[in-house]
């Protein structure tokens, strides 16, 4: 028949809710639809007609014969056809590759679906039973059939899975254990964490002044968030500004702090728990291989490679725990250590919890300088404005008055009063910026302060010639 070229789902992607895995497609089954699929979609260019019809007459070959399960229930075996339909592996070459620990065709999905979809081993020892009546049995079955022949089948394959994702274990156990010894080294090296304790413990004790609380020697480190909850009387802000505020403008030095505790926030992403579980079973995957080695070291099976090629896997496994053990025990050490530094309980406080008190810390003290900032910008705007206004207003104040000046010079009243006004007015230049623009006079028309006014032509006088 021809292929369907198609995009399969893969196993790994389904869930016990995927539509796939609830569907029954053998309930539409029929010879007659098998007949006219291999008429149309046969890859022969010729098909004798007569020769399909006769076949059909034929009961003991038409008909497909129905294989019923005999040890496998139903979603058992449905699961594992889903598996073997998504890779192009005959049962022995899968077998084969099993055995050989062939990691160039061995994935961690075909190992974690074989480990999830393979039958127990009370139901693999039974199919091994039915090995003479192979070609009667069900594709699942006779994949069971095959598959207990394999030497302790579910040990191994667990091996080779732990094998194919130890990098894995490495590359998320290490750095977790990195981060908390250096956050732990940074918490306990930095002076300037130090001084801003100190300064808090200060704070904190003028304020308790009074209180069962005053003359307090040291504070858990959960304290130092909860600065931000005492607010100010304006309610405008915090201890926490005024902490962030007092050290910036009087001891910067000590603002250092924020980037001497560089891996704080990575810390407080570390489970003590989780680790200690990880190398745990770590440790118990790696004795298991070793114990399936002895067991295996002596084989008929010329396809079976697995003691030669675990073998220095396992070695190489046992040195990197190991090393690892050994980075765990000594970054509990600096736990345990900083936690007799600071007075706490390592094993009441995880190391999650208390990383996650300095990263809070650190992140709102580092807001607080932020809105510390802006604040004081925004005051300084205000301020300017306020003056700039101020300023333009008392300008227009003076105009207004030497402009008041200058008009009351035209009424009566003291002399030397008027005097003093005009002659401030020409000194300031006020007299000249308010003179008004005046038409000039027409010749005919004379001051009445003018000079010739003084001698009134006679009456009679006539006029002289030129």
């Amino acid at each position: 028949m021809k292929r369907v070229n198609w995009s399969k789902i893969v196993p790994q992607d389904m869930t016990e809710k995927c539509f796939w895995i609830k569907i029954k497609e053998e309930n539409f089954e029929s010879t007659d639809l098998f007949s006219k699929l291999m008429l149309s979609f046969a890859t022969q260019t010729k098909v004798n007609k007569d020769e399909v019809q006769n076949e059909e007459k034929k009961p003991s070959t038409a008909k497909k014969k129905v294989k019923e399960l005999k040890i496998l229930d139903a979603k058992t075996a449905q699961n594992l056809s889903i598996f073997l339909g998504s890779y192009r592996m005959s049962y022995e070459e899968i077998k084969n590759v099993i055995l050989e620990v062939d990691e160039k065709k061995l994935s961690e999905s075909i190992i974690q679906n074989l480990v999830r979809y393979l039958p127990e081993h009370k139901e693999l020892s039974t199919l091994s039973q039915f090995k003479d009546e192979y070609d009667d049995l069900c594709e699942p079955e006779q994949f069971g059939v095959v598959m207990s022949t394999v030497k302790l089948l579910r040990p191994r394959l667990n091996s080779i899975l732990f094998k194919l994702q130890f990098e894995e274990y490495l590359s998320n156990i290490r750095p977790d254990i990195m981060n908390v010894t250096f956050a732990c080294e940074e918490v306990k090296k930095s002076e300037n964490f130090s001084k801003i304790l100190e300064l808090v413990l200060l704070v904190g004790n003028f304020m308790n002044a009074g209180s069962r609380n005053a003359q307090t020697f040291g504070f858990n480190m959960s304290h130092l968030c909860k600065l931000k909850d005492t607010k100010s009387t304006d309610q405008k802000s915090t201890l926490m500004h005024f902490l962030a505020d007092i050290t910036e403008e009087k001891y910067p030095e000590i603002l250092k702090f924020t980037d001497e505790l560089s891996h704080v926030e990575s810390a407080s992403k570390v489970s003590d728990q989780n680790l200690k579980s990880s190398l745990l079973a770590m440790e118990q995957q790696i004795q298991r291989l070793e114990n399936d080695i002895k067991k295996f070291s002596h084989t008929e099976d010329e396809h079976d490679k697995f003691v030669e090629k675990m073998s220095s896997f396992a070695k190489h496994a046992r040195e990197q725990y190991e090393k690892l053990s050994n980075m765990y025990g000594n970054m509990m050490k600096l736990y345990e250590g900083l936690g007799e530094y600071l007075v706490f309980n390592p094993k009441n406080i995880s190391i999650e919890d208390f990383f996650l008190d300095l990263k809070n810390f650190r992140s709102i003290f580092l807001d607080a300088l932020k809105e510390n900032i802006k604040r004081r910008e925004t005051e300084e705007k205000i301020k300017r404005a306020k003056l700039a206004k101020e300023k333009a207003e008392k300008e227009k104040l003076e105009r207004q008055q030497k402009k008041k000046q200058l008009i009351d010079m035209n009424k009566e009243g003291d002399e030397t009063g008027v005097m003093d006004s005009l002659l401030e007015a020409l000194q300031s230049g006020a007299a000249f910026r308010d003179r008004r623009k005046r038409t000039p006079r027409s010749l005919g028309e004379q001051s009445p302060t003018s000079p010739t006014s003084r001698w009134p032509v006679e009456k009679g006088c006539t006029e002289r010639k030129h």
